[in-house]
């Protein structure tokens, strides 16, 4: 059991995965992000967009193979342990956090769903409607989201074209965000 903690390969995919979490995080704390697109710069904003390039990632090395498998589980693993440290640091008690992250855990993976089936449709008016109900839903009207929508297709196609074995290693270039096309 106490093996598995000690395996040299483990270590190496935990030090790649917090390679690419600390890229994923930048990425999702680009002030474009804030200041033009309007996205909550609030704890669940931020949990929003570090969830949405948490995803571009898993998406792109989804059956990739196991090396993929684990680098992706490392990652997930790594974003909910920063999603539980998070929490604390707001304050919220041991007995409320797993009711929280139970929470956080299915908001994430309704989104990766509704996410997934606009790209995968190429459908850019299912996926702005999926980003204004999940990053705004308290605006009746987020017309920034159709430049958010055009930044989540264009580092689908960036990460698309990124080779697997230069991800794998840890490295990962998301677009500059309010640069793309209609953006």
């Amino acid at each position: 059991m106490f093996k598995q903690f000690f395996n040299p390969a483990r270590r190496r995919n935990r030090a790649i995965a917090d390679a690419v979490y600390a890229r994923i995080v930048a990425a999702a704390r680009q002030p474009a992000a804030y200041s033009d697109w309007a996205v909550p710069d609030t704890p669940l904003g931020r949990f929003e967009m570090v969830g949405l390039h948490i995803y571009l990632f898993l998406r792109r090395i989804r059956g990739e193979g196991a090396a993929a498998d684990a680098l992706g589980q490392e990652l997930a693993d790594t974003f909910f342990l920063d999603v539980d440290q998070s929490l604390r640091e707001l304050g919220i008690g041991d007995m409320g956090i797993p009711k929280r992250m139970k929470t956080l855990a299915r908001m994430f993976y309704g989104r990766t769903k509704s996410y997934d089936e606009a790209l995968d449709a190429g459908d850019l008016g299912a996926l702005t409607a999926a980003l204004r109900r999940n990053v705004r839903p308290d605006a009746a009207d987020w017309p920034q989201a159709a430049q958010l929508a055009a930044y989540v297709v264009q580092a689908s196609d960036e990460l698309a074209g990124q080779q697997l074995d230069v991800l794998l290693s840890g490295e990962v270039q998301f677009p500059q965000a309010g640069e793309g096309k209609g953006q």
